[in-house]
Order: C-alpha cells, then sequence, then structure tokens
C-alpha cells in the first residue's frame, strides 16, 4: 500500500466513524451483536473494493464497535476476522468489478464477497459457541444469514452512492 496523506487518513477515520456509529447507537445497537444479529454497518465492507484503504476504515470501525460488545473477545475475534476475510475478499474478487448482475444494480465482486463474508461467521459462531456455549451450527445460520441481507442490502446501496461519489479518491 503507498503511503497514506492526510486526507486519507480523515477519509479512513470517517468510514471508522461511520462503522461505529451504524453498529452501536440506539435503534442499531439491538440488533448488532448476538446469536441473531444484523450489522447494518457492514455494507461499508464494499468501500474496500474501491480503494483498499478502506480495509483499514472498515477494521478500525469494527474494532472499536466491539467496545461496546457483551464479550470483549469481540474486539480480537471480530476485528481480525474483518481484517482477514475482507483483505482475501478484496483480492479473491476485485477481478470481477466490472461485471454488473441485476440489470446493473449489483456489481458481481460485491455479490460474491456477501456469500463469502456470510460464510466466514464460522468465526463469530465459534466464538459464541465457546464462551457462550451457544449451539454452533444455528449460531454459525443465524449471523451468516444476517451477515448476508446485510451484506446484500449494502452492495444495492454503496453501488449507488458510487454513482454520485468518488470512492476510488
Amino acid at each position: 500500500m503507498q503511503k497514506l496523506t492526510a486526507r486519507d487518513m480523515a477519509q479512513i477515520a470517517v468510514v471508522a466513524a461511520v462503522y461505529v456509529v451504524l453498529t452501536v447507537t440506539p435503534p442499531f445497537n439491538v440488533i448488532s451483536f448476538g446469536a441473531v444479529q444484523f450489522r447494518i454497518a457492514e455494507m461499508l465492507n464494499f468501500t474496500a473494493f474501491y480503494n483498499k484503504k478502506y480495509i483499514i476504515g472498515v477494521t478500525l470501525g469494527c474494532v472499536i464497535a466491539n467496545f461496546f460488545s457483551p464479550m470483549l473477545i469481540d474486539v480480537l475475534v471480530g476485528g481480525g476476522s474483518t481484517l482477514v476475510f475482507l483483505t482475501l475478499g478484496v483480492v479473491l474478487f476485485g477481478k470481477f468489478k466490472d461485471r454488473f448482475i441485476l440489470g446493473g444494480l449489483m456489481r458481481l465482486d460485491h455479490f460474491y464477497f456477501s456469500l463469502f463474508f456470510s460464510l466466514s461467521m464460522v468465526t463469530i459462531a465459534a466464538e459464541l459457541h465457546f464462551l457462550m456455549g451457544a449451539p454452533f451450527f444455528f449460531t454459525w445460520l443465524t449471523t451468516a444469514a444476517g451477515e448476508l441481507a446485510s451484506l446484500l442490502i449494502g452492495a444495492l446501496l454503496i453501488n449507488r452512492l458510487a454513482a454520485y461519489i468518488d470512492l476510488t479518491q
């Protein structure tokens, strides 16, 4: 990655702050944690497909938001999982960025990433299973379903937003 400018750091901070607000403030905080979760902030993952610097912003946002989790280990597990799987997703699916589905409403890389990242909820399910005794498979299904729904909606929204705001800068 290239050297970050003051502008880059400010943009990264904005993405992190938006992630935190969309996770920990009412009414979002009620649905952002636990075995059944729907984190609206996860739509910000797609900013990383426009510029890799936003991997830092989304990861920082996730880490900060997870300080508000009932389980402090979420800071490490959720933050680490976001960093690893978001980076992998950008690398693996970035080559599909110029292809669209649903009549141009969604980028193909966003769709593939949504499926991939939803499956990565195995890490959250394992955490909840080992620390809270939550049933592993059920928890994986519920966190993955919430993640998939959040990401698919987010893919549509970020694609529309990118038509008005240059997220590549």
